[in-house]
């Protein structure tokens, strides 16, 4: 996602608009030609583009003229893109500073012998023939668009023939009792709900399955006090945003509930209390065979072309053995397995990490009454929300439709996103100054993420490493959560933590917040060391800065993965329904 700051908007006039009709115009001409000096022509010494789809079938970033062009006329010939123009009913070409950078900025769209998309253009101001952003993405399947506004069905409302009503046919159609689904999505959270939906819109019939008893559940039984920790604005969900009235951080019981009512209402097929246990893929036959047990303990053998992991980014909790904790009387749990403070009240706690997890579990013991020290392991980066707002509600809180929003964050090509990120984390930490200069004073350990990024880069690296604050920093400074530093430990006692000082620090309750094993650890569990093996690495960034084996495809054949928060999972679950829609029409060997 592009994190980049931005100045007030100059709505462009007219002579800017028809710098980038012009732009367009002469874009189209030479790519139709295969004109290669006049494409390099059209883009900034600094250039970018980043393709989701349309040219490429899969997510794939270009910078610089020379890699910029090649990939164009080497995708132009399939594709055969055509009718760029400014995009009718988006945001107006409009002025803007992004980064530092004054730009024409425009929507346009375009079609290609399959599909047709929008994308973004960034013009610089000072050179209007020069592009400094291209991106383009695919939006929809020519003969296959989502029924929905104009082309909504008629349904069966009227119908008098006898027929099952619209809950007979649902029931029959959530038991797939005489058929298979074309895909297994593992996971009934917001990604897999999302690409259900979305794959339900394209005529693709899929699968949820959850262990779980309620849909909502994964929010549901997490601590008490979990709350998201980025802008309402940010995280609709696809087809259905959250009502106007709802608060700006939503409470995850609130997200559980709305999570059960949008796999209702957009017609979700779910079985829940159903763990996927296992599965291969039969080559020859094209299909996985998958095992899926019910509630019951029966099984069944789905057969799925495709198999979608939309359980998260991690698997397993990691529980750490550290030494004497075996020792240790009191009660020892995950973070994972926090619940709520209330029973701890007067009594000590110690919470081992500093994540967002530890954080906010300390501060919880803390309001009810507990004693508590949080450990620390390592440096973290730490920012309070209203700085961190200054990424999440980029373009979602510039007033702009959440479709052109998408747009925008999709266009960022890994070194555009790290020298936006250098930018943002510079501003962020002059508006939390006090705040980092406090927790310094305490003896916490900073840092600003490797070269200069701060947190947004570590979601994409490693997906930890960092808190943003919702109130635990301040309770640090004044003294009402103690700090540990983890190096200062011995071990663990029947008691509590001897520290190297001789000083136990008396407990009744430790809590480790220290993460969770990767994804492919699941895999390999789950389809075995092989195909572990073949996909490599889920999460964290390949040698072109994009996630690895997120949103595209795998070295596996039929098998994906979604993860990470609800704007992702809104934003990412279109072109994955995308992708498998092409699969499944054979557009795509």
């Amino acid at each position: 996602m592009e994190q980049v700051l931005s100045s007030p908007v100059h709505v462009a006039n007219a002579t800017d608009a028809d710098k980038v009709k012009r732009w367009l115009a002469k874009f189209e001409q030479a790519l139709s030609s295969g004109d290669r000096a006049s494409l390099e022509a059209l883009f900034a010494d600094d250039c970018h583009w980043r393709d989701v789809l349309a040219f490429t079938w899969t997510i794939s970033p270009h910078v610089g003229k020379k890699k910029i062009v090649d990939g164009l006329i080497e995708a132009q010939v399939p594709t055969q893109a055509r009718n760029f123009e400014i995009a009718e009913g988006r945001t107006a070409p409009r002025r803007i500073k992004r980064a530092g950078v004054e730009v024409i900025e425009a929507i346009f769209s375009f079609e290609t012998v399959v599909g047709r998309g929008h994308g973004l253009l960034r013009l610089l101001a000072a050179q209007p023939e020069n592009a400094w952003v291209f991106s383009s993405a695919l939006d929809e399947l020519k003969g296959y668009e989502e029924p929905i506004n104009e082309r909504r069905p008629l349904g069966n409302a009227y119908s008098r023939d006898g027929g099952d009503n619209w809950a007979a046919r649902r029931e029959k159609e959530q038991a797939f009792a005489d058929r298979e689904p074309a895909v297994l999505i593992i996971g009934a959270g917001q990604s897999g709900l999302s690409t259900a939906a979305r794959l339900r819109m394209l005529g693709v019939e899929a699968l949820c399955v959850d262990k779980h008893v309620r849909v909502g559940d994964n929010w549901r039984h997490r601590y008490d006090s979990l709350a998201l920790h980025n802008q309402v604005a940010l995280n609709h969900m696809a087809y259905m945003p959250f009502p106007p009235h709802w608060p700006k951080y939503l409470p995850k019981d609130m997200l559980g509930t709305w999570l059960e009512h949008y796999a209702a209402v957009m017609e979700c097929n779910v079985w829940m209390e159903t763990a996927f246990v296992g599965g291969e893929y039969d080559e020859a036959a094209g299909h996985w065979n998958a095992r899926v047990r019910r509630a019951d303990g029966s099984e069944r053998v789905l057969r799925p072309r495709h198999i979608l992991f939309a359980n998260g980014i991690v698997g397993a909790p990691n529980r750490p053995k550290l030494p004497g904790l075996k020792d240790f009387k009191g009660t020892v749990m995950h973070s994972h397995d926090f619940r709520g403070a209330t029973a701890w009240k007067g009594k000590n706690a110690l919470v081992l990490g500093v994540g967002n997890s530890g954080h906010d579990i300390a501060q919880d013991l803390q309001a009810r009454g507990a004693n508590v020290k949080l450990i620390q392991r390592g440096s973290i980066t730490v920012f309070s929300v209203k700085a961190a707002a200054l990424q999440h509600s980029l373009y979602y809180d510039e007033g702009l439709p959440i479709e052109d929003c998408d747009v925008m964050v999709t266009a960022a090509t890994y070194p555009m996103a790290v020298r936006n990120a250098q930018v943002l984390t510079q501003k962020m930490l002059e508006m939390d100054k006090e705040l980092l200069e406090g927790l310094a004073a305490r003896g916490f350990k900073l840092d600003v993420g490797e070269d200069g990024t701060g947190y947004i880069l570590k979601v994409r690296r490693i997906h930890s490493g960092y808190y943003l604050n919702c109130g635990c920093s301040e309770l640090i400074i004044n003294g009402q959560i103690g700090l540990i530093q983890y190096e200062d430990i011995e071990r663990f006692v029947a008691d509590g933590a001897l520290m190297k000082d001789g000083r136990v620090e008396k407990a009744d309750l430790i809590v480790t917040a220290t993460g969770y094993q990767n994804q492919q650890a699941v895999v390999k569990e789950l389809l075995g060391d092989e195909v572990a093996d073949k996909i490599g690495p889920i999460w964290g960034l390949d040698k072109d800065g994009e996630l690895n084996n997120m949103y595209r495809p795998t070295a596996q054949k039929g098998l994906w993965f979604i993860g990470s928060g609800l704007s992702q999972a809104r934003l990412w679950s279109h072109f994955i329904a995308l992708q498998i829609k092409a699969r499944e029409l054979g557009l795509i060997s």
